[in-house]
């Protein structure tokens, strides 16, 4: 009789998500997911080949799941980069390990999606992918920024956030 599976590479990747976001990327470890999991550290490796291999599926995990929350939101740009905004903030961890580690191609597509649909109504297919890259660029600075407090100025960052959105909305046109 076969031995029946512990775990899944599903709750190893929720545990991972979990891990990173309570302690950061120091903390997400093989030990600290097989803990939470409820298996010996070894059983990990039988469906995760690595720490890499983990990190790898905990920043597809998170691209995924922020994809899914945009494409919940639809096709305003406003209404986009709130929910990006709000993303990062209740996943700041894996908002950063999204920029840190590659993920697959198709997971990007598929999150790139409504905001380049989005930018398509303003500006045209032709410019579609430019003027969502300018946009996602300078909502993942602001927001990278925000979240490492690097805003020290003063000043009133949601302030800043909105401000900075209804001039880059306001100059893209066809």
């Amino acid at each position: 009789m076969p031995t029946p599976e512990r775990t899944t590479t599903d709750a190893i990747v929720t545990a991972g998500r979990e891990i990173l976001e309570a302690s950061g990327p120091s903390g997400l470890t093989m030990q600290a997911v097989a803990t939470r999991v409820g298996v010996r550290a070894p059983s990990l490796y039988k469906r995760v080949k690595d720490r890499e291999a983990l990190l790898a599926a905990v920043a597809t995990a998170t691209v995924d799941a922020l994809g899914e929350g945009l494409e919940r939101v639809g096709d305003d740009l406003a209404e986009l980069a709130t929910a990006y905004r709000a993303f990062a903030h209740t996943h700041p961890e894996g908002f950063r390990l999204m920029f840190a580690v590659p993920v697959p191609q198709e997971a990007l597509e598929r999150t790139a999606a409504p905001v380049i649909r989005a930018c398509a109504a303003r500006v045209g297919d032709d410019d579609a992918l430019d003027a969502a890259r300018l946009f996602t660029a300078w909502a993942t600075g602001f927001l990278q920024m925000e979240l490492a407090g690097a805003f020290r100025l003063g000043g009133d960052v949601d302030r800043a956030y909105a401000y900075g959105l209804r001039q880059l909305i306001g100059g893209l046109s066809r």
